[in-house]
């Protein structure tokens, strides 16, 4: 089975040592501050090696789309947060969270995507590190069976006094 996040992790272990790091309108580096494409388009420049363009909506073209039960740790989360799709882009981190600039005054910071106004505005998900990308099941290879192991003999069953599961159940 393949790993759909094989190659991600770097991006989202970045996007998580920038939390806390101020919100700037335009900005694209730690110490001058990110705005949402800023933080995104540094993080996986550094931490994959793949250069995004400075617009969220241009970012909105690049990589594969994603369903959103197909979506893992490094990919791009998109949002309509303007009245225009693809507003907002943040970097997803698993367990329905991602990373993010959000706005004026703030700082970059990690946001659950289920709180109800994240979840009316997602727009779609994004996967732009190209080996990552719905990779194919390696071909299979015949492989021997091994021999089977020797079957242990069943343990005796305990008595109910002596389980303490069955002790605690049945107080």
């Amino acid at each position: 089975m393949t790993d759909p996040s094989a190659g991600l992790e770097e991006i989202s272990i970045q996007a998580m040592s920038l939390v806390g790091t101020p919100y700037r309108y335009g900005g694209n580096t730690p110490d001058a501050g990110f705005d949402c494409s800023g933080l995104v388009r540094y993080v996986v420049s550094r931490a994959a090696n793949v250069s995004l363009p400075r617009t969220t909506e241009a970012m909105g073209t690049r990589g594969s789309s994603l369903d959103r039960s197909e979506v893992a740790s490094g990919d791009l989360v998109f949002f309509n947060t303007t009245g225009r799709t693809n507003s907002h882009v943040g970097i997803y981190v698993g367990q329905n969270r991602f990373v993010h600039a959000p706005s004026s005054g703030g700082t970059v910071r990690l946001e659950d995507m289920s709180k109800p106004y994240w979840a009316s505005r997602y727009n779609g998900a994004r996967r732009v590190v190209a080996g990552a990308v719905n990779l194919p099941p390696a071909p299979a290879t015949p492989v021997p069976a091994p021999a089977p192991a020797p079957l242990a003999p069943e343990p005796a069953p305990l008595p109910d006094d002596d389980d303490p599961i069955a002790a605690f159940a049945n107080r």
